[in-house]
């Protein structure tokens, strides 16, 4: 009887290695007979080494190693199964196989849901509120009937309870809690309660029994990480599954970096701990944009999802009250145009060298703005503190924003206000020209959603100003031109 598939050599290696060879007709199938691990201690501190060493690191005597076997024998048989095989063109894939949350911002940044059969691994710093969210999804989902496992390794049973009495409203009976650190207790429970999403609070914290390392090591992460994603991949029973990643110093997941390729969607949520603003995005998903951005505010009732971002981003003021030192610009997180509130403060300096201060933006940035302000503004700002920031914190990123820097500046300079129904969106170049943005149409439309009345904009940006019939797009060549319009327009003396 012939082996197919198998060379001489290997089977060699295979001997050599402990295995034992059984022919059939169709495949040779290899059963694992013995498994021995070596390792070597030391006779006089006992302390281990996986090879041998003359002279112990630990007390320094010399050859005290003594050779052990640390595993007993194993039997373990390859078992065969059936293969599927599928044509592309016959693979059902739609929006259907996702579980829809009512938590908005969560579904924009997945690309609209929880995908059924995928696996899914969150990270953030400590207290960034990752242990809150995924509490308050799985209530949602919970609430559409689907059966959700909670296990967690950091935290008992009474405190995730805890955490649930004081964010949710009330428990809901189709979430199970299960606290320990063995994920092979995990698979049973997963087994026995058969649930359609699982959350494992973190990964690093779980271990397997067939691995002696330590819980966070690369081959218990890596090893309880596979198992879930072979219950997520199961062709008759897929079920989705969320892991929290811990973050290292350096903002990137504790581990290995295959355990991010092993996963469908790594979504991050940034925030400190004391702060209330946070947004999510993901640096891979594999079923959706990772350009999108979710925004979430932190409050003592839990995660909040900020649906409007344009508004939250925004002082909301009475009609008629305007201040000096504010301007207005749109930047673009994902596929979404946010307007944002830009702030400036220009105060006197008495000291040889001003303050330059952006919490928002590069300090280098903002240097090169207001020398471009001193240049082709023709507004000196030698003797002048100058401080930046947004409302709500928001970083800018974009050179879309420039031309509003640039102006709250001016406003702040003059103590002039500008309207509240004014928004500026263009760069703005060294030669103190307007320079086109990306998507500004897009950004436009969302600034005629939100009711304002003009936006300033490069020349020959817009293809048909005559679309928006109640916002007056006006459309400049440079930096000067916009003080003297917005002078001309407001009344009063910008320049």
């Amino acid at each position: 009887m012939l082996v197919l598939g198998i060379h001489r050599n290997r089977l060699g290696n295979y001997a050599r290695s402990g295995f034992e060879s059984l022919q059939t007709d169709r495949i040779t199938e290899v059963r694992l007979v013995m498994k021995v691990k070596i390792i070597y201690r030391c006779s006089s501190c006992g302390s281990e080494s996986p090879k041998w060493l003359g002279k112990c690191p630990n007390c320094e005597e010399w050859n005290t190693f003594e050779e052990l076997v640390s595993q007993p024998i194993v039997e373990k048989q390859s078992v065969k199964r059936a293969i599927s095989v599928k044509k592309l063109s016959d693979v059902l894939a739609g929006n259907s196989d996702r579980i829809v949350t009512g938590i908005l911002e969560f579904n924009r940044v997945l690309g609209g849901g929880i995908v059924k059969d995928s696996i899914i691994i969150l990270t953030a710093r400590p207290g960034a509120g990752k242990s809150t969210l995924l509490l308050q999804v799985a209530d949602d989902v919970a609430s559409q009937g689907y059966k959700v496992l909670y296990a967690s390794a950091e935290e008992s049973d009474a405190q995730i309870k805890k955490r649930a009495d004081r964010i949710l409203n009330g428990s809901n009976h189709n979430i199970w809690v299960y606290s320990d650190t063995s994920m092979d207790h995990v698979l049973q429970a997963v087994d026995e309660l058969d649930p359609d999403l699982i959350i494992i609070d973190s990964i690093q914290t779980f271990t397997l029994e067939e691995h002696h390392s330590r819980p966070g090591s690369p081959i218990q992460t890596m090893g309880c990480a596979n198992e879930l994603l072979k219950i997520a991949k199961n062709n008759e029973r897929p079920r989705a599954v969320i892991m929290v990643g811990q973050m290292t110093k350096e903002d990137e997941i504790a581990g290995l970096r295959a355990l991010e390729h092993l996963v469908d969607a790594v979504l991050i949520l940034n925030g400190e701990n004391g702060e209330e603003l946070r947004g999510a995005w993901c640096s891979k998903n594999r079923f959706g944009s990772t350009g999108e951005m979710g925004f979430f505010s932190m409050t003592e009732k839990g995660m909040l999802s900020i649906d409007n971002p344009s508004e939250f981003f925004m002082t909301q003021r009475s009609e008629g009250q305007i201040v000096s030192g504010s301007a207005l610009a749109v930047i673009k997180e994902g596929t979404r145009p946010i307007i944002v509130e830009v702030e400036s403060l220009v105060s006197r300096s008495f000291t040889p060298y001003p303050s330059r201060i952006a919490e928002c933006l590069r300090r280098d940035q903002l240097n090169t703005l207001i020398s471009i302000l001193e240049q082709r503004g023709k507004i000196n700002l030698y003797d002048k503190n100058v401080v930046i920031k947004t409302t709500g914190g928001l970083q800018l990123k974009e050179q879309a924003v420039n031309l509003a820097i640039i102006m709250c500046i001016v406003s702040s300079v003059k103590d002039k206000a500008i309207p509240n129904d004014t928004v500026f969106v263009a760069d703005v170049g060294l030669t103190g020209e307007l320079k086109k943005v990306p998507a500004i149409e897009a950004r436009i439309r969302e600034i005629d959603r939100m009711g304002f009345r003009r936006v300033y904009v490069p020349r020959n940006t817009v293809r048909e100003p005559s679309r928006f019939k109640n916002l007056e797009i006006v459309e400049l060549n440079t930096l000067y031109d916009v003080i003297l319009d917005l002078n001309m327009k407001a009344g009063e003396q910008y320049a």
